[in-house]
């Protein structure tokens, strides 16, 4: 009797788990963004509004990553840091980015072409990147 009601509960967990997968997603705190800024060895060049996280009007603001170089799951090589408010991005050589909100990512220039949300990352890599070959612009959204 005890085996019996042990294998439905496993069962019933086991069910719950797989019929509720998490979501994954490519957009990052401003914590993690600073951390990862603070240990990367990539190197950095920061367009925009400077990146500071204790800001009053941050949240007001969308920090966007982007880079030229994925080995393995890490996403390296030449990036960019931009932080502000909407605006369409030149990103081309764009191998994997980040963004603290959700962000457009299109094979084109102007933010045209076939474009995607960060938001629905098809092939999420380490320390919140999302792989995007083929990027040549990114869509910053006013909040």
């Amino acid at each position: 009797m005890q085996f019996s009601t042990l294998f439905t509960a496993i069962v019933a967990f086991a069910t719950v788990a797989i019929a509720s997968p998490t979501a994954t997603t490519s957009v990052v705190s401003e914590a993690e963004l600073a951390h990862w800024l603070a240990t990367t060895d990539a190197e950095l060049t920061f367009i925009g509004e400077p990146f500071n996280p204790l800001a009053k009007r941050t949240a007001q603001a969308t920090s966007v990553t982007f880079c030229t170089k994925r080995i393995a799951g890490i996403c390296g090589g030449t990036c960019t840091v931009y932080t502000g408010g909407a605006t369409c991005l030149d990103a081309t050589g764009t191998t994997c980015l980040s963004a603290t909100n959700d962000v457009g990512f299109c094979d084109e220039a102007g933010c045209n072409g076939n474009c995607n949300a960060l938001s629905q990352c098809g092939t999420q890599m380490d320390n919140g990147f999302c792989y995007t070959p083929n990027t040549a612009s990114i869509l910053v959204s006013s909040l």
